[in-house]
């Protein structure tokens, strides 16, 4: 019996599913979860001392890499001088500057504690500016667990197949309209049908929660045309491309600005943060100065400012995105070659550090290419390579990420490992 085994045999005891988080259980891949124990560069080690080239990253902030030198002593002063306050800091402002630095259509934000929270407060902020109810959604698009966002979810929901949630009103359910991904015509649909009934459309700018999926050319101008016709608010869930796919987030690759912006993980650099953020006008309908209820008592904690603070002033660096996106690429490639030369269908995607992988046949760029893939061979292939110490998340309907940390001799061990697990899935 593994330490790991006794660790989640202990955990189900007192923790419901014995994980806080379902997509952690192995539920879509089979087996039990692996409990870690640390974490170093690109690289996570278990309870049982096993090391693993870590393409996780705590689901996308540590971009960085783990237990980075400079981010943890950040957190270590910031500790020293206490954990919290519920007043506030001076680091709120600096980390709000250093965002808005990167990202200028974010005038003003608002910080809390997770992106669940931040897409809570942007819907609620675009439906009391519009005075309307409904919202688009994509299919497979996760932007937290809202109500009235459990709808055709990606990320935990599909790799459990429940897409939509019990517990959720049908009365919320029905102000959300749901379309497809990288397909204006259905956007355009909802809108003949709804238009001055919708306040907003959410979009992962680069989908991340049923795996990586790139934006079509023109699919996301012709949101902004549609919100703009309708008067509707355009907002990106940047929780995962945010300073991941390039310094200004995703908008700033695509040249699109959106109205409301959310963001997470890697502006607290792995520690629990969101935000919103908006032009003024908008941001200044929240309270104390307008009307928009939201409040959080830990937002703005000043060790996860410190942590994020830190984390943003590194991804300065010259050349550090041309890097990190080099690697994934060389990634994606080598894998692609690998499965090509065992004849297996076999399709990758990259934007920035993030990447995506499918078994089937390419390219795939929407919700029903994704779910078309070989789930079943995707599960072989992640246990195959979990038993050659590489980690990647372990459903297939979520993106991977590269860090800073990796080097070639990662990738290239990687490719090889991979190289092994293909030869075993096309049989003889």
């Amino acid at each position: 019996m593994t330490a790991s085994h006794r660790a989640f045999m202990r955990a189900r005891s007192v923790i419901a599913g014995g994980v806080n988080s379902p997509v952690r259980a192995f539920k879509g891949v089979g087996g039990e979860p692996i409990f870690m124990q640390r974490g170093e560069g690109a690289y996570l080690f278990d309870v049982d001392g096993r090391r693993y080239i870590d393409y996780v990253g705590a689901w996308g902030p540590l971009v960085l890499g783990h237990a980075d030198p400079d981010v943890t002593r950040a957190v270590a002063d910031a500790a020293a001088r206490g954990l919290a306050f519920g007043t506030p800091t001076e680091a709120e402002t600096e980390l709000a500057l250093e965002v808005r630095a990167l990202m200028p259509g974010l005038e003003k934000l608002r910080f809390v504690s997770s992106g669940t929270e931040a897409t809570m407060t942007a819907l609620r902020l675009a439906r009391a500016v519009t005075g309307r109810d409904k919202v688009i959604k994509f299919e497979g698009g996760y932007h937290g667990h809202p109500d009235s966002l459990l709808v055709k979810a990606g990320s935990g929901a599909l790799t459990l197949g429940v897409p939509t949630s019990p517990g959720v009103p049908a009365a919320l359910a029905a102000h959300t309209l749901v379309a497809r991904f990288n397909d204006p015509d259905s956007v355009g649909a909802l809108f003949d049908r709804h238009g001055h009934e919708i306040a907003a459309v959410i979009v992962e700018p680069v989908a991340g929660n049923m795996n990586c999926v790139p934006p079509v050319a023109g699919f996301h101008e012709h949101l902004r045309a549609l919100c703009d016709q309708y008067g509707a608010l355009l907002i990106f869930d940047e929780v995962m491309t945010g300073f991941r796919v390039a310094p200004g987030g995703a908008q700033a690759l695509l040249g699109i600005r959106p109205d409301l912006t959310t963001l997470g993980k890697i502006i607290g650099g792995g520690l629990p943060v969101g935000a919103v953020g908006g032009p003024a006008a908008l941001m200044d309908q929240l309270l104390p100065d307008g009307p928009v209820f939201q409040a959080g008592t830990n937002s703005g904690n000043p060790v996860a400012m410190a942590a994020g603070l830190a984390t943003l002033k590194k991804l300065k660096a010259p050349g550090f995105y041309e890097t990190l996106s080099q690697r994934a690429t060389d990634l994606t490639t080598g894998l692609s070659q690998a499965a090509a030369r065992h004849g297996l269908a076999y399709a990758t995607n990259a934007v920035g550090g993030m990447f995506g992988l499918f078994f089937a046949e390419g390219p795939v760029r929407y919700y029903e290419d994704v779910m078309g893939a070989d789930v079943d061979r995707f599960r072989s292939f992640f246990h195959g390579l979990l038993g050659l110490g590489v980690y990647l998340a372990p459903s297939a309907y979520e993106a991977g990420f590269v860090s800073a940390a990796h080097t070639q001799a990662d990738i290239k061990a990687t490719v090889a490992a991979a190289e092994q697990v293909f030869s075993r899935l096309a049989g003889p």
